[in-house]
């Protein structure tokens, strides 16, 4: 690819004031105020004195600026440059900002959760956002999984060096994953750096299926679907998180540690109860209609935290899958096969899930990962505050970004539905236009043969109404 012509900078380019950078944010706004954004901000957030002034606009431009791709307060200036002031009212400088989110204490932070809560009830009878969240065979699957936020600098509360050995926050979020849709964040927590992956996971779990419930409130009769299935690691196998779940009608599956009683369980598991499974590298043999692999999976009953009181004991299964461990020294093989176990717990009955199937279910726990890889790509590549309450509202108003970017993504289509922000925010939002006035109305002139341009006029049309042929 080579320059057609020869190009020299200028200033008056960026005096332009009919230019928009980010013409996407009109009908990724435009969905989030037909889902009460500002109003439930008013109704819910109570920030004192003059900083927590108009809160419904001033959160609205902080999570507009986080969707149009800004990691720090200072890159809220985006806002306000070119012609988005003409597009956009109510939009406010860095540093108020700033004040605003310094303003806030725990209880703020709260009130901030439960705006990201309804904002996604909100979200999710507007667009297919959680569509198959009742699905009756199917289950919704939410993931419990922490990460640590990396800071720089000595003047940020509660950073500290926690299990990664990196200096930052702890970050714990749950995600909901239905069979038909991406991940979406029900609730999130920010916490020191240097605690445990399992602290407050009982009170989060707690609020994240009761997001849930309203989320499946809002659809079909929730009798009749299938129950939540709650996976998680083994930091979190504990009586508190697991009671919190299966007291709210979920059922989980966990990731266990291998101490004693594990151990013992393990050994007892006959040579024959062994089922080979699809792994990675395995080949499947038509012949004898199976996978070969190394890789084995079995169960056997088991009940959780057995040496506490009765009434604190869960029944359910324990499930092992065992691959070789070829950790061995080069030319001297063993006499016998020496095998890695890795073990869960879950409650899923039999009939629901068999053996190999709530294996491979257990392990597509794994897509949490890519919801903390994607927040670290957008909003939460930086936490911008040295005081932590301003940073666990960023925390929340980074979640709110993304699922306010993925129920957009989802009125375009399958093709976008499952994209990452950033493929999501190149495509959809940072779009560039011209804006023309006539008759009181303005019309955002859009790039010839942009490609994607069938997807963009689906979000337009449905967040602000059919376009005319000069917005497309």
């Amino acid at each position: 690819m080579q320059l057609s012509h020869t190009f020299a900078a200028t200033s008056a380019v960026f005096d332009e004031p009919n230019l928009v950078s980010s013409a996407g944010l009109v009908p990724v706004m435009g969905l989030a105020e037909s889902a009460g954004l500002a109003d439930l901000v008013d109704a819910c957030l109570s920030v004192p004195t003059d900083n927590g002034a108009n809160a419904g606009s001033k959160v609205a431009s902080l999570v507009g600026g986080m969707v149009a791709g800004a990691d720090s307060i200072d890159d809220m200036a985006l806002l306000r440059h070119g012609g988005m002031g003409r597009v956009f009212t109510g939009t406010y400088a860095p540093s108020t900002l700033g004040s605003f989110l310094r303003s806030f204490t725990f209880g703020h932070v709260r009130q901030l959760d439960a705006v990201a809560s309804r904002l996604l009830t909100g979200l999710a009878t507007r667009t297919p956002l959680v569509a198959g969240i009742n699905g009756i065979n199917d289950y919704a699957v939410v993931d419990i999984d922490d990460t640590i936020v990396e800071v720089h600098g000595y003047a940020k509360q509660g950073a500290g060096f926690g299990y990664s050995g990196v200096r930052g926050l702890n970050a714990l979020l749950a995600t909901l994953t239905t069979g038909q849709t991406a991940p979406v964040i029900v609730a999130q927590r920010l916490r020191k750096g240097s605690c445990g992956s399992a602290r407050g996971a009982k009170r989060l779990v707690r609020d994240a299926l009761k997001t849930v419930k309203t989320l499946r409130g809002a659809g079909t009769e929730e009798s009749s679907a299938a129950p939540v299935l709650v996976r998680a690691d083994s930091a979190f196998y504990g009586r508190p998180t697991i009671a919190a779940a299966v007291g709210a009608g979920a059922q989980v599956s966990v990731t266990v540690r291998l101490d004693t009683p594990v151990k013992k369980a393990i050994a007892t598991i006959a040579d024959d109860a062994w089922h080979t499974i699809e792994y990675p590298h395995a080949v499947y043999d038509e012949t004898t209609d199976c996978w070969i692999s190394r890789a084995q999976v079995a169960e056997l009953p088991f009940t959780a935290f057995s040496g506490k009181k009765k009434a604190d004991q869960v029944p359910g299964r324990l499930v092992v899958r065992r691959i070789p461990d070829l950790n061995t020294t080069p030319g001297q093989d063993g006499l016998f096969d020496v095998w890695r176990f890795h073990a869960f717990f879950t409650t899923v009955p039999t009939q629901a899930m068999d053996t190999v199937t709530v294996d491979k279910t257990h392990r597509a726990h794994a897509i949490i990962e890519q919801v903390h890889a994607d927040l670290k790509n957008s909003a939460l590549a930086h936490l911008p505050s040295g005081r932590f309450a301003a940073n666990a509202a960023w925390l929340v108003l980074a979640v709110m970004a993304f699922n306010l970017t993925r129920a957009a993504a989802t009125l375009t289509g399958p093709a976008l539905a499952r994209a990452t922000t950033a493929t999501i925010r190149r495509k959809l939002i940072a779009v560039p236009a011209r804006i023309a006035h006539s008759a009181r109305r303005i019309t955002l002139h859009l790039p010839t043969a942009w490609p994607w341009e069938t997807a963009w006029t689906r979000l337009f049309t449905h967040a602000c109404g059919p376009p005319t042929p000069a917005t497309t």
